[in-house]
């Protein structure tokens, strides 16, 4: 059963539950969200393999997967061959689109250091720290579709301040089951403001609540 609550304050107290269960999404599942290159680009294939279709535990491994493998950046992706991306892939589990994962996250890989230098912020700067510019320097990056560059930013946004507030899709879902509001402005006059860390995680935390169905349960 969904839990939904009513009242101003009851809102802003599941709010502080929720942002308090942990840093947001990535870092619960095991990925350092901090303003160096390996980390957002880590992020950004987490967010790339996240918004294609199927259980985002499979997901989870296959981005895992890669700085466990030795590629935990995209200087080091880019020099993995097709072969052995195709072998890491397959021996966490993934099956059926392992082929095209790999040629992805290659090309991905690839177009993030040879366009700036292994280093996203130089997009971020390239962009004139202008949010729709990034959004649109993101968008034109090897399967950064308009889902995975609102999953990037979602956890961006707590080192990169000008593009919040963004709330991804999941996010979005939780907070109107939970009552929570409809948009990511809503989340945001209940966390403190919209380049609030803590707007960050929880819309981070809201968006794991969707994906692991706890809504019974939303800050356990």
């Amino acid at each position: 059963m969904t839990s939904t609550v009513t009242t101003v304050e009851d809102r802003r107290r599941l709010a502080r539950r929720l942002a308090g269960s942990g840093r947001g999404f990535a870092e619960q599942y095991g990925f350092r969200v901090t303003n160096n290159p390996s980390s957002l680009f880590q992020v950004l294939c987490l967010a790339v393999l996240l918004a294609r279709r199927g259980d985002f535990r499979r997901a989870l491994d296959s981005a895992h997967a890669l700085p466990d493998a030795g590629w935990d950046s995209a200087a080091r992706l880019a020099r993995a061959t097709h072969a052995d991306l195709v072998r890491v892939l397959r021996e966490r589990g993934r099956r059926g689109d392992v082929d095209a994962v790999a040629t992805l996250l290659g090309d991905l890989a690839r177009t993030v250091r040879d366009e700036y230098g292994g280093d996203l912020r130089r997009l971020q700067s390239a962009a004139g720290y202008d949010p729709a510019r990034q959004r649109a320097l993101l968008a034109a990056l090897p399967g950064a579709d308009g889902e995975a560059v609102d999953l990037f930013l979602r956890e961006a946004q707590a080192l990169w301040r000008e593009v919040g507030p963004v709330a991804d899709r999941r996010a979005l879902t939780a907070a109107r089951r939970l009552g929570l509001g409809r948009s990511a402005e809503d989340l945001a006059a209940l966390s403190g403001g919209r380049e609030s860390e803590r707007f960050a995680w929880l819309v981070g935390a809201l968006a794991r609540v969707d994906l692991e169905r706890r809504y019974a349960a939303p800050t356990g």
